[in-house]
C-alpha cells in the first residue's frame, strides 16, 4: 500500500482514507465523494455519492473512498472526498486519478 495523492486508474485498485475516532459511539458521520463528470447506468451525469452513518462504537475506523470501473477514462480527474460529524468537517481529501 502506497501513500499517495495521484492514483493511476487500473481495475482493482482502492482509494480513500480511514479515519480513526475515538468516543463518538451515536453520532452520525455524514460523507461525499465528489468526482469527474461520468454518466451512470442510465446516461445521466452521475451525482456524488452522498451519505450517512451512525457511529456504533467508541473507538472506530471508517473508510471513505471507492475503486474505478469501465470505462476507464471518464474516472480519471480530480476526486474530492469530504466527511463531517456534527457540522464539522473532519476530513477532506482531494485525490488526482490519470490514466498511465
Amino acid at each position: 500500500m502506497d501513500i499517495t495523492d495521484r492514483i493511476p486508474v487500473q481495475p482493482d485498485i482502492e482509494f480513500g482514507y480511514i479515519l480513526k475516532i475515538i468516543g463518538a459511539k451515536g453520532k452520525k458521520l455524514e460523507f461525499c465523494i465528489e468526482h469527474p463528470p461520468f454518466l451512470d447506468a442510465n446516461g445521466n451525469p452521475a451525482p456524488p455519492f452522498e451519505g450517512e452513518y451512525y457511529i456504533n462504537s467508541n473507538n472506530y475506523e471508517f473508510f471513505l473512498g471507492d475503486t474505478v470501473w469501465e470505462p476507464y477514462e471518464d474516472k480519471a480527474g480530480t476526486w474530492l472526498l469530504s466527511t463531517w460529524m456534527e457540522g464539522k468537517l473532519l476530513a477532506k481529501k482531494k485525490l488526482t486519478l490519470y490514466i498511465e
